[in-house]
């Protein structure tokens, strides 16, 4: 590959995000079928704050830099969905809309489960036990909410999506040219995908939070949302050695529940959606990077990728 940037993205909907070493780009397929490009540039904080590059701080600036990429992606993809419909979200729409994304994640993932444990306390004089019972109930309600919304017409869309970028990000760093028909035949699944990471983050809270000891309800939340940047860098470079090192014996276990998640986010997508992913990807390439020579089916980058699948 022309660089060791590691690229990544996010279904949105009718589209695909792609993030480069300089940039975004968003492609979304409009109502007419036509695909339309945004490409955008990252200002990201480590530029100006070289140290935020540091391991274990690189994780959480990340996952801000990502949640803000990400709303933005979506927004763009939205308005460009219902482009001709009259219904284009506005800024106060948007703004609503997020906030109420966000006290919905919270009150899912950070009270219910942590109200739920805090009854054990009667029961259980074991605070890891009951740490361990709320990282399972976070589990089960994120397991229970992703089957609730793949029901759901518009999300099995993005789920399919979700699947074109993961095939054209595998086709890309198994060195092939990125052609729809190329890019096709390889998995919907990725070691480094977000949800993935989201199931690290569930594990790690229930290592970080044994340590805090015994509290009341209200310091249980507090301490969950306060302490969510420090487990957002710990997962963060749990991420990235297990897609490092996914062929050794350890990460496979580590990487294998999450592919296991990905196969209910992503659904197998058609060819017009893999053509979406293709140029979101081709659009923050380097020059020229995007016009490689196919290589053997049996290449050993390719080998090594599915061997992440194991």
């Amino acid at each position: 590959m022309g660089d060791k940037f590691q690229y990544g993205g996010q279904a949105v909907i009718e589209g695909v995000m792609m993030r480069g070493s300089q940039g975004v780009a968003i492609a979304v397929r409009k109502p007419d079928n036509d695909i339309i490009i945004e490409r955008r540039p990252v200002n990201s904080i480590t530029k100006k704050l070289p140290f935020l590059k540091w391991p274990f701080l690189r994780g959480t600036v990340m996952l801000f830099e990502s949640l803000i990429i990400g709303i933005q992606a979506l927004a763009f993809s939205a308005n460009q969905a219902a482009e001709g419909e009259g219904e284009e979200l506005g800024p106060w729409e948007m703004a609503l809309t997020i906030g109420l994304a966000l006290v919905l994640g919270i009150l899912l993932f950070v009270v219910a489960p942590t109200t739920g444990a805090r009854l054990l306390y009667k029961t259980f004089s074991s605070n890891v036990l009951i740490n361990i019972f709320e990282g399972l109930f976070r589990i089960l309600i994120f397991l229970l909410y992703v089957i609730a919304i793949s029901r759901m017409k518009d999300i099995q869309r993005v789920f399919q999506y979700h699947g074109a970028e993961h095939k054209v990000i595998n086709a890309y760093e198994a060195g092939v040219e990125l052609t729809v028909e190329n890019v096709r035949r390889y998995s919907q699944l990725h070691p480094r995908c977000g949800t993935s990471f989201l199931l690290i983050v569930m594990v790690i809270m229930i290592l970080i939070f044994s340590l805090l000891g015994k509290q009341d309800l209200v310091m249980r939340i507090v301490s969950r949302i306060v302490l969510l940047p420090v487990v957002a860098g710990v997962s963060y470079e749990v991420l990235k050695l297990s897609a490092k090192y996914c062929d050794s014996a350890l990460m496979k276990i580590i990487i294998t529940p999450g592919l296991w998640l990905q196969k209910m986010t992503t659904r197998d997508p058609d060819e017009s959606q893999i053509e979406v992913a293709v140029q979101a990807l081709k659009a923050v390439l380097p020059a020229g990077d995007s016009e490689k020579e196919p290589l053997p089916a049996q290449d050993l980058a390719a080998e090594k990728l599915q061997g992440c699948e194991k």
